[in-house]
C-alpha cells in the first residue's frame, strides 16, 4: 500500500504543481491530497510539501483549521463561472446538462465558501 500511496502522491503533486501554472487546473486540492498520500508513504516528501515556501502555509492552514484562503475562494468562483459560461456559450448542451452543471458548481462553491478563510 505504501507504494500505491507514494505513486498517487507523486501524481497529485505533479497535478498541483502544474495547476500553479495553468489557469484551468486547481493547485491546492491536488496538493492537499498529495500531502495526505505522502503522510502514508514518504515522510521526506510530506515534509518537502509542508515546508515549501509557496504551498506549505496553505497546507498547514488546511490541516489545522480546514481553512481556504480568500484569494483561493475568489479564484474558484471566477474559474467555475468562466467554465460554466464557456459550456453555456460554446457547447451545444441541453438545458438539463446546463442545470446539472450549475447544480454541481453551486454545491462545490457552497462547500468552498463554507470553510474558514
Amino acid at each position: 500500500m505504501r507504494g500505491l500511496y507514494l505513486a498517487l502522491g507523486l501524481v497529485f503533486a505533479g497535478l498541483g504543481i502544474a495547476g500553479a501554472f495553468l489557469p484551468v487546473l486547481p493547485t491546492t486540492p491536488f496538493l492537499i491530497v498529495a500531502a495526505a498520500c505522502f503522510t502514508r508513504s514518504s515522510e521526506r516528501l510530506e515534509r518537502w510539501l509542508l515546508e515549501h515556501p509557496r504551498f506549505g502555509p496553505t497546507l498547514h492552514e488546511w490541516r489545522e483549521r480546514g481553512a481556504i484562503p480568500l484569494k483561493a475562494k475568489l479564484l474558484a468562483l471566477a474559474g467555475t463561472i468562466s467554465g460554466f459560461l464557456a459550456i453555456w456559450l460554446v457547447a451545444d448542451a441541453s438545458p438539463a446538462i446546463l442545470a446539472y452543471t450549475a447544480l454541481l458548481i453551486a454545491a462545490g462553491l457552497a462547500y468552498v465558501f463554507s470553510r474558514p478563510s
